[in-house]
């Protein structure tokens, strides 16, 4: 029996696809270290015959290989053959060629987090900001490109008002980056809706990234106090502002009257002792599990037997075929 992918198959390459037959030594490949994508290169190519093939079927796409190729499960690696019904590990194989940001900690990341909490909105690959302030708009900008590299800027913009019945002028900072939503989507648990969105933990690392994360979301669902004793934030997303007052070590108690609670911030609340810093990835998760949905027998029909071709790569063994994670048997 021979093993590896009919020659027809697509063969994530880091410069592009390819089919399997096309794939030669020295071609560079993508493949998944953890829930990240690294590259690995081919060191050699085999072509082998045989009459036996499959075609698995996921929630995202098919492919033919050798019964006995390897695919990733949570549970480890499973034969082509028996995968169905199982969980694979699979990438977008659109997003593999998208330019993957380098994100820096610090105060600027904070700021950017956390008024992107308050009044930003995180798309399918942009993340935006909308207010009425220019100097908001500017600190933002200044945030955003600080910690990612990008280059934000403001645009003059107008907005609808339902209480003044009229367009009001604003100011607008919009990134198209599809890594940046996705990191974003990641730090709030998946959903960035502002009623919906999680307490993003990864502003935990120091005190200085929380800090910056206070003063953005403040400055956008929040107002200082007369007398300069603290700052009160104001929002609707009671489990979000719970979270934030354990932090802080505040006291909160949510509105009875289902409308947006309010939390005190005190700009002594460090002297509490309560902020524990914590560890999180910066990056986004770039894998995910998809589900097989079945796996068909394909014989070879008539004389002509299938070509499979596998191959022997370092640093990493593992390759992406239409962006699923599979091996060559041991």
């Amino acid at each position: 029996m021979g093993y590896g992918l009919t020659s027809k198959m697509l063969v994530n390459l880091v410069d592009g696809w390819a089919q399997a037959k096309n794939v030669a030594s020295g071609s560079v490949l993508w493949t998944l270290d953890g829930d990240r994508t690294v590259q690995t290169t081919v060191a050699d190519v085999t072509a082998v015959k045989g009459r036996e093939a499959v075609e698995v079927v996921t929630d995202h796409t098919a492919f033919q290989a050798s019964p006995d190729v390897l695919l990733a499960t949570p549970d480890g690696w499973t034969h082509a053959a028996d995968a169905a019904g199982t969980t694979v590990a699979w990438t977008h194989a659109r997003k593999l060629c998208r330019e993957r940001l380098t994100i820096w900690p610090g105060y600027e990341f904070g700021y950017f987090v956390g008024a992107t909490c308050a009044d930003g909105t995180v798309g399918k690959n942009y993340v935006s900001l909308i207010v009425n302030e220019e100097w908001f708009a500017s600190r933002y900008a200044a945030a955003l490109t600080a910690c990612t590299g990008l280059p934000a800027r403001l645009e003059a913009v107008t907005r609808p008002s339902g209480f003044l019945k009229r367009d009001l002028p604003g100011f607008r900072v919009r990134m198209v980056s599809s890594y940046l939503s996705d990191a974003m989507r990641s730090y709030v648990g998946g959903d960035a809706h502002h009623m919906r969105q999680g307490f993003p933990r990864v502003v935990l690392r120091d005190i200085t990234t929380f800090q910056g994360f206070l003063d953005g979301y403040i400055d956008g669902d929040g107002c200082d106090i007369k007398h300069g004793w603290g700052r009160m934030i104001t929002s609707a997303n009671v489990p979000f502002l719970v979270e934030l007052a354990r932090i802080i070590g505040a006291r909160f108690t949510p509105s009875k009257r289902g409308l947006a609670s309010q939390l005190y911030v005190s700009n002594r609340w460090q002297s509490r002792g309560t902020f524990v810093p914590e560890h999180h990835p910066l990056d986004p998760p770039e894998s995910s599990w998809v589900q097989v949905r079945e796996v068909r027998p394909r014989p070879a029909l008539g004389a002509k037997p299938f070509t499979f071709y596998s191959y022997r790569l370092a640093p990493h063994p593992t390759f992406l075929v239409n962006g699923h994670l599979v091996r060559e048997p041991w």
